[in-house]
């Protein structure tokens, strides 16, 4: 693809721009990092001291950054205006080529899209369904009867099992399986029976799912991922949890089974749910902390067991000044040791 101009990029981001517009920009860098053909962006103010050392040749800012320069794209926000560059000019990766490889194993009663790309190795099985311009890559596995919506693209070694049906436009990044059987178990007779599962996940459009991320098929019913949601890496999701739209769950974060997350939720790393609570909308969990009961939202939770942010913030401040406290305690008890010997002394 042509590179663009500066003129090309303003027009896309809605900028204001008083330079040069016909320069070409070879490629997007950091502050840090860029020459004098690629463009930068300025997206947090602690870096603003790098902005005059920088030898991008354009830089994003906020309309309200209060230096001034040639060099300034005027933007609503940098990240965004960001966001908007790469997608468009900047972000296409190698991946198979458009058919199917001979190297594939394509059920005869799958059916595939206009476009797709289908690497080698890659296992379809039977009645599956490619949707338009998706991108399989190499080792991947799709099970009987799974359904993969139109511009997707899975990267290497995703299994997606039997049944599993994923919106539009998803992005499946390598390792991660969607549709292994949920953790159910029923112990009889001092053993443990497996309680087959039999539902599927269906996860909606414009869904990110990160590397080695597992989400787990329902016993029964569906497991649910809502539109728009982004999940990092190394991300549990149990069997039965229905997760809304928007939400962002980030890396090591675990949902326990048949819980439920409202619209733009946040689940921060190593943050944990257990099973059969319900969080509404908007509620962000902090890193690390466990979630044990219901919470309506929007609110911000913080803690083991979680509680509101601050809440935990002044437990936290009161803990800090204890040994100053205890400190204080023991001299006091000292000072009256000492008084009640001296009265003891004098015999009163």
């Amino acid at each position: 693809m042509k590179r663009p101009c500066l003129r090309d990029i303003v027009e896309l981001v809605g900028g204001e721009f008083s330079g040069d517009g016909a320069l070409e920009i070879e490629g997007v860098k950091t502050l840090a990092d860029a020459g004098l053909t690629d463009i930068s962006f300025l997206g947090n103010p602690k870096y603003a001291a790098q902005v005059d050392a920088s030898h991008a040749c354009a830089v994003l800012v906020s309309r309200k950054h209060p230096a001034d320069s040639q060099r300034f794209v005027r933007v609503d926000d940098p990240y965004v205006a960001l966001a908007m560059i790469l997608t468009k000019w900047f972000s296409a990766i190698p991946g198979p080529a458009v058919g199917v490889s001979p190297l594939a194993s394509v059920a005869a009663s799958a059916r595939l899209g206009n476009g797709v790309a289908i690497g080698p190795f890659v296992s379809i099985g039977e009645n599956a369904e490619i949707g338009d311009d998706c991108v399989v890559f190499d080792g991947c596995s799709i099970g009987a009867g799974a359904r993969i919506g139109s511009g997707s693209v899975l990267y290497p070694n995703v299994t997606i099992y039997h049944g599993c049906i994923l919106g539009e436009r998803n992005i499946v990044h390598a390792g991660a399986v969607i549709g292994s059987d949920g953790f159910g178990f029923a112990t009889t007779g001092g053993r443990h029976m497996k309680i087959p599962q039999i539902g599927i996940v269906r996860v909606g459009d414009d869904v990110e799912i990160g590397a080695s991320t597992t989400i787990d098929r329902a016993a029964l019913g569906e497991t649910v991922i809502g539109d728009g949601t982004k999940i990092d890496n190394l991300v549990q999701v149990g069997h039965n949890v229905r997760v809304g739209k928007h939400c962002f769950l980030v890396s090591m974060s675990g949902i326990a089974g048949s819980s439920e997350l409202g619209d733009y939720c946040v689940l921060a790393g190593q943050a944990g749910l257990v099973g059969h609570i319900k969080l509404g909308d908007q509620v962000v969990v902090t890193a690390q902390s466990a979630v044990t009961k219901d919470w309506e939202g929007p609110i911000q939770l913080s803690g083991s067991p979680a509680r509101p942010l601050g809440d935990k913030m002044r437990s936290d401040a009161s803990l800090a000044r204890l040994p100053k406290q205890l400190e204080r305690m023991k001299a006091l008890e000292k000072r009256v040791a000492e008084l009640e010997r001296k009265l003891a002394d004098k015999g009163e």
